[in-house]
């Protein structure tokens, strides 16, 4: 699972929090229930002082003896289950109640992480995302091929909008399949509307899914970031800033759309460069093409993209036209 240190203190922290508070309400039903059944106090004393007998026998090797303060033991339980039914109580009434029985608020099931703990991970990679909301919308599940024409054909590859669609979404589940063994970034250009957003959604969803952390920017909001980090040293600035670097997938979407320059082109450089160094994966989308990307973005980044990015063409008419023009027929 993809945790900072501190994400994982904070983690055992709140496991922490939860046992002091189950115990805590354990106790204030016992202070409760003794002012109402007063026989469960002397019970649970009777039960105490044998439970001290059976430790001092086992130590001194009397097996004899156990069995029969086993089963004293469990005669007192049952008269105090009683007692508390009586009174109308469930027997566990003053047992600890956990928010997870399985694991009894510890997180782990002996050495694995409980199913609790993982989907605390994922809640929160979804939080940190910005896609928690999209993403139940947009994803391959709804992904529909009825809005890709076969007879719209891209003269730059001669491919149709139906054929590129379908390849792109070959490259996303196997880039999905693959990405926890095989370190890979893509590119989505391509005209607007077409779906390029909707897949980077996809592959969002999938690998938050399976416990990965992803990030989501508009390019603006990625370089806003930059500035607000470099020029003010804004507390929350600084905390993206390091999600950016160290997440396992950027999704930088909308790239060309924020007022380039060169600081722009810069920051961008770098923070390509820099998840290649550190074999993290990005995805970008845009609707710029390749050419514009070079010209705008200079060489350096025209040249890591094209040597460590896959590059994937998407075109046809826009989908969000194609639905508006439905819900009027």
């Amino acid at each position: 699972m993809a945790l900072t240190n501190s994400q994982y203190d904070q983690f055992m922290h709140i496991y922490e929090q939860r046992r002091l508070d189950n115990e805590y309400r354990r106790r204030k039903r016992y202070e409760s229930i003794i002012k109402k059944i007063p026989e469960i106090k002397a019970l649970d004393d009777s039960i105490s002082t044998l439970s001290v007998q059976q430790g001092r026998r086992l130590l001194e090797g009397d097996d004899l003896a156990l069995s029969s303060l086993k089963e004293k033991l469990h005669e007192l339980s049952q008269e105090k289950a009683a007692l508390l039914k009586e009174g109308g109580y469930p027997a566990d009434y003053l047992d600890l109640h956990y928010t997870c029985p399985d694991c009894r608020d510890t997180g782990y099931i002996g050495t694995r992480k409980c199913h609790c703990f993982r989907k605390a991970v994922i809640d929160l990679l979804y939080t940190q995302s910005n896609l928690q909301d999209i993403l139940k919308k947009e994803n391959f599940d709804t992904c529909s091929l009825e809005y890709y024409s076969g007879s719209h054909i891209d003269p730059l590859t001669g491919r149709s909008s139906l054929e590129a669609m379908q390849i792109a979404l070959r490259s996303c589940h196997e880039f999905v399949d693959t990405f926890s063994s095989e370190f890979r970034n893509l590119l989505l250009y391509g005209d607007t509307g077409v779906g390029k957003s909707f897949l980077s959604h996809c592959i969002a969803k999938e690998l938050l899914d399976q416990s990965f952390s992803v990030i989501y920017f508009t390019a603006a909001r990625l370089f806003d970031i930059f500035a607000k980090n470099t020029f003010h040293r804004e507390e929350e600035a600084e905390l993206d800033y390091e999600h950016i670097y160290n997440c396992d997938l950027l999704i930088i979407d909308d790239l060309g759309t924020e007022m380039s320059n060169r600081f722009t082109v810069s920051q961008l450089f770098v923070c390509l460069n820099e998840r290649i160094l550190r074999q993290k994966s990005t995805l970008i989308s845009t609707n710029l093409a390749l050419e514009d990307l070079k010209n705008i973005y200079s060489e350096r980044i025209f040249s890591r993209i094209t040597s460590s990015y896959t590059v994937l063409r998407l075109t046809g008419d826009d989908i969000r036209i194609q639905k508006k023009l439905m819900n009027r027929i």
